[in-house]
C-alpha cells in the first residue's frame, strides 16, 4: 500500500471512530461516557499520517471531550478534567510518535535511494544491440526492507564472441552489491579469454571462491550467441530461460542447473536453435518466485503474449506491470533483473519478426 493510500485509510478510520464515539455518547445515558476512547483517533492517525495531521485529530479528540462534558453536564467535575488531561496527553504522545515515524521514513527513503544508486552504478549499461542480437534490460529494486540485493547482468563482446550473463548473489545490502561487482568482473575476464562456457564458469568460480564465505554463493545463467542459428546456455544454479518464438509459443528451456559460483560451478551446457525473431528471456528469481496473496507463483509461460510485443522495451515494461499485478500489494519483496535477447539476423532495423 502506498503512503498516500495508507494516509487516506488512516484518516478515514480516525474520522469514523470519532463519529462513532460521538454518536454513542449522544445515545448513552449521561453516567456512561466513552470520552477516554477519543484518544484512539490520534493514535490511529500517528501510524500513517504526518505530525500536523495527527495534531489535528488530537485537537478534535480534546474538543469532543469538552463538548461531551458540556452535553452530559459533567464539565465542572474532577473526573471530566482528568479525562481531558488523559486525552490531551495521549494526543501529544501521538504527535511525537508521528514526527519520529516520518523522520525515520525519510531517513530510510534516503538510504534506499543511495543504495539503489550504488546498485545501478555497479550494473553496466547493456548495449542496445550486439552483432545480430537486440538487447533490452530492466532492473527493479525491492520495496521490502528498503535494501538492495545482488541481482546483476552483463555482456561480453570480444572479437566474434557474444556472451551474456544474468546472476544473483546470495544476501542483501552493500555486501551483496560488492559481491555482484566481483561476479561481473570475473565474467568479463573469463568471457574474454575462455573458449567455452564451462571454462568461463570454472574460471569465474576459481576467482570468486576466495572472496566468499562458507554460506556465500552466486547463481548465474550464461548465454553464448556467437553463432548464427544456435545459442548455447549454461546455468550455475540459476532458473532456466524462456524461449519465445515469433508465433507466440514459448517454453522454459531445460538446462541442467549445475552448482552455483563459489560452490564448484560444475555445469553442462545446452545448445538450442536460435532463429530470426526468436527471443530469450533471462531473469532472476525475483520473477520466478513472485507470489500472489495465496502463495501461488507467477505463471511464467503466461508472459509470452506480453513478450511478443513489437518493441522489446514495451515487452519488458509489460512484464514488470504483470508482476506488480500478481504480487500482494504490488510491491516487490525481492530485487528483479530481466534481460530480453532477440535474434535480429536477417531482419531490417526496426522490422518486427513475421
Amino acid at each position: 500500500m502506498t503512503n498516500s493510500r495508507a494516509a487516506r485509510l488512516g484518516a478515514s478510520i480516525a474520522v469514523a471512530w470519532l463519529l462513532l464515539l460521538t454518536a454513542s455518547d449522544l445515545a448513552a445515558p449521561s453516567n456512561i461516557s466513552p470520552d477516554p476512547l477519543f484518544a484512539l483517533a490520534p493514535l490511529a492517525a500517528a501510524a500513517v499520517m504526518s505530525a500536523r495531521a495527527t495534531a489535528g485529530f488530537a485537537a478534535a479528540a480534546a474538543a469532543l471531550v469538552v463538548l461531551s462534558g458540556l452535553y452530559n453536564q459533567s464539565w465542572d467535575t474532577t473526573q471530566q478534567w482528568v479525562l481531558l488531561l488523559d486525552v490531551a496527553l495521549v494526543g501529544v504522545a501521538a504527535v511525537v510518535i508521528a514526527e519520529v515515524r516520518v523522520r525515520r521514513e525519510h531517513h530510510l527513503g534516503h538510504v534506499a535511494t543511495i543504495a539503489e544508486v550504488a546498485q545501478r552504478a555497479v550494473l553496466p549499461t547493456l548495449p542496445p544491440s550486439a552483432a545480430d542480437v537486440r538487447v533490452t534490460a530492466r532492473y527493479q529494486s525491492a520495496v521490502e526492507d528498503a535494501v538492495v540485493g545482488g541481482d546483476l547482468y552483463d555482456c561480453s563482446l570480444v572479437g566474434t564472441r557474444v556472451r551474456f550473463l544474468v546472476g544473483d548473489v546470495r544476501g542483501k545490502g552493500l555486501a551483496a552489491v560488492e559481491q555482484a561487482a566481483r561476479v561481473i568482473r570475473a565474467f568479463r575476464q573469463a568471457a574474454a579469454t575462455e573458449t567455452t562456457l564451462p571454462d568461463v564458469a570454472r574460471d569465474m568460480d576459481a576467482y570468486l571462491t576466495p572472496f566468499m564465505g562458507d554460506e556465500d554463493f552466486a547463481t548465474a545463467l550464461m548465454v553464448d550467441a556467437s553463432h548464427c542459428g544456435r545459442v548455447t546456455l549454461l546455468a550455475c544454479g540459476h532458473p532456466p530461460p524462456m524461449l519465445i518464438r515469433p508465433d507466440g509459443t514459448a517454453e522454459l528451456l531445460t538446462v541442467p542447473p549445475g552448482l552455483p559460483l563459489g560452490l564448484g560451478a560444475d555445469s553442462t551446457p545446452v545448445t538450442v536453435s536460435w532463429d530470426a525473431g526468436d527471443r530469450l528471456l533471462l531473469y532472476t528469481d525475483g520473477l520466478s518466485e513472485a507470489r500472489d496473496e495465496r502463495g501461488r507463483f507467477l505463471p511464467l509461460l503466461e508472459l509470452a503474449p506480453t513478450l511478443t510485443a513489437p518493441q522489446p522495451d514495451v515487452a519488458l515494461d509489460g512484464v514488470l506491470e504483470r508482476v506488480r499485478r500478481h504480487i500482494k500489494g504490488g510491491q516487490l519483496g525481492d530485487d528483479l533483473a530481466i534481460v530480453l535477447l532477440e535474434n535480429t539476423a536477417g531482419l531490417s532495423p526496426g522490422m518486427p519478426p513475421t
